[in-house]
């Protein structure tokens, strides 16, 4: 019997696909890292990227990019498939969900702050949601909305405001190259 041999080739696009959900990687890792005060609240450090990707390469690969990270994240966190896991991946779903309506919205209004913000409140929205339905249902969560609801507009501002330093183009540039 022959040992049967597989070869797969990588594109370019296959390769700043890796390149780039390896970067989300070490931001949730680096995150991980930090201690929180308050579980759930986390700054949120890898939608720099996905927030990057969305504005240099398209929605498109900021989900491939998105949910790599989130997969590949839990494997080295060792909390793939437990809640945590349904957590990060309903939060990051909700939040490509999110980026994929708001890109459509005029770049004047909504730049990468706010689109950060958009999808940081979609993110934590979905996890609570998440967690009234599945993890702990029959306990109220009301009275921390206002905690996680300032948290997120904390996060979203300051990863928005890291994204639009970054941006060597204003998003209206990037809208008009990724539509010419």
């Amino acid at each position: 019997m022959t040992a049967s041999i597989i070869e797969l080739k990588a594109s370019l696009e296959d390769r700043r696909i890796a390149a780039l959900a390896a970067a989300g990687i070490g931001l949730t890792l680096a995150e991980a890292a930090i201690p929180l005060p308050i579980p759930g609240i986390k700054p949120g450090l890898a939608n720099i990227v996905t927030l990057l990707v969305l504005y240099r390469y398209g929605w498109r690969l900021a989900a491939w990019v998105s949910l790599l990270r989130i997969v590949a994240g839990a494997l080295f966190l060792g909390t793939f498939l437990t809640p945590t896991f349904a957590l990060s991946l309903a939060g990051g779903l909700a939040s490509l969900a999110v980026l994929a309506l708001a890109a459509r919205l005029p770049p004047a209004w909504f730049g990468p702050v706010g689109l950060s913000l958009l999808a940081a409140f979609g993110h934590i929205g979905t996890q609570l949601l998440l967690v009234d339905v599945w993890l702990m249902p029959g306990v109220s969560l009301i009275g921390l909305l206002p905690l996680f609801l300032g948290a997120a507009w904390l996060t979203g501002l300051i990863n928005g405001l890291i994204v639009a330093r970054m941006m060597p183009m204003s998003p209206i540039e990037y809208r008009r190259e990724s539509t010419a």
